[in-house]
């Protein structure tokens, strides 16, 4: 029933009939308490050891700005200056893919050296260490004799031979090579023959400097550079002082000279060699033989060489060098055009009952050629023989000076 009249009523009004509503405008009024707060004086402080949902924050409300300008004017900016400079840990050079050498374990050998103790101790994984066989041991005992240091200053060794053609600048550059290979200190040959001695040209020239532009500069030759700018140097670290190509040069390179060059090159060298020239009364070979510790005599494989060099020991001998003939050793060139193969082991004999020792240097294309000479084409013996030649120098060179 009620429903029937509800919709008569609709039915009865007009189309057209509009109906306005004036509402209140909504009025929000914050309440006392609520403060408006900026957001950049909201500083938020978290609390050591906290999670990030538990902070202190504390709110200040925004000032005026014409305050805030104030304040800026009054109080200007503090720089907090920046903390001191540390010291930065220093940075390794060695690159970070090299690897470090792996160190032998206490109690344990060394790889042996050596075609059978090296099969041996890799086929059985390390477990077996037959030690160096006797070749290497050999080798490294002649190493340690040519490698003994000298605690008091250079030692001056003389080459010397009273004939010419015996090989004498040949084993000046082999005895120098053999000590300069395996010594720790630095060895020097100088060419001290007046008559255009050939040292140089045994090795690869660096310079066109001789012994005399180092007596001209010897001021000037504190360093070891500024000498070294002088000299020439193999490959094996043999240093070589040359002398003049104009022998007329060359004779003037006297006692006085050398004594310039010798003192000038002591700071620097361990041993000093000194190629002689065959004028046994020349007056460089009184200066030579005044700085000398010990003596190598060079003779040649043929009975009137030897000779020649037995006179040379006699000479020493007369002239009050008997204990440098009785601590000398005698290299017995092979190679000489004159060698009598037959009489060698008697020429050994004769020397051997005079001086220290006898080394025989055999022939050697390498050595024949009268060129440059290169260690390491030397054939072994050859290069076995330079290297007892300079252990036996060492040899004799430890005494103490007299």
């Amino acid at each position: 029933m009620r429903k029937d009249h509800d919709d008569d009523l609709a039915t009865a009004l007009p189309p057209s009939l509009t109906v306005d509503l004036h509402l209140p405008e909504p009025v929000h009024e914050a309440p006392p308490e609520e403060a408006v707060v900026a957001l950049d004086a909201i500083a938020v402080t978290p609390t050591v050891g906290a999670t990030s949902s538990t902070r202190s924050i504390a709110i200040s409300t925004i000032p005026v700005v014409s305050e805030v300008t104030d304040a800026a004017a009054e109080e200007p900016t503090e720089v907090v200056p920046l903390p001191a400079e540390t010291a930065t840990p220093e940075i390794s050079t060695k690159s970070a893919t090299a690897k470090p050498a792996k160190p032998v374990k206490p109690g344990r050998k060394p790889a042996p050296e050596g075609t059978w103790p090296g099969l041996v101790y890799a086929s059985t994984l390390h477990l077996v260490n037959l030690g160096d066989s006797a070749p290497v041991r050999a080798r490294k005992a002649l190493d340690a004799r040519i490698a003994r240091p000298f605690d008091d200053g250079p030692r001056f060794v003389p080459v010397l031979s009273s004939k010419g053609g015996v090989g004498k600048t040949t084993i000046t550059v082999l005895l120098g090579m053999a000590l300069a290979d395996v010594r720790g200190d630095r060895v020097l040959a100088i060419d001290a023959n007046p008559d255009r001695g050939t040292l140089a040209d045994r090795v690869t020239k660096h310079t066109r400097s001789t012994v005399r532009d180092v007596v001209l500069h010897a001021p000037e030759l504190d360093q070891f550079d500024e000498l070294f700018s002088h000299l020439s140097q193999d490959s094996t670290g043999l240093d070589v002082a040359a002398s003049d190509s104009d022998p007329l040069l060359a004779e003037a390179f006297d006692e006085g000279g050398y004594n310039v060059v010798a003192d000038v090159v002591t700071p620097h060298y361990g041993v000093v060699l000194t190629d002689c020239g065959t004028g046994v009364v020349h007056s460089v070979m009184r200066a030579t033989l005044q700085r000398a510790d010990a003596v190598v005599v060079v003779s040649g494989g043929s009975i009137d060489e030897a000779r020649l060099a037995s006179e040379t020991l006699t000479w020493l001998e007369a002239n009050n060098y008997g204990e440098l003939v009785a601590n000398a050793v005698v290299a017995l060139n092979a190679s000489t055009q004159g060698t009598d193969l037959d009489k060698l082991h008697d020429i050994e004999e004769h020397f051997r009952s005079r001086v220290r020792a006898v080394v025989r240097i055999p022939y050697d294309p390498e050595l024949a050629a009268g060129s440059v000479v290169r260690y390491p084409a030397l054939r072994p013996f050859t290069r076995d023989s330079a290297r007892q030649l300079a252990a036996l120098v060492v040899d004799g060179l430890l005494g103490e000076r007299t």
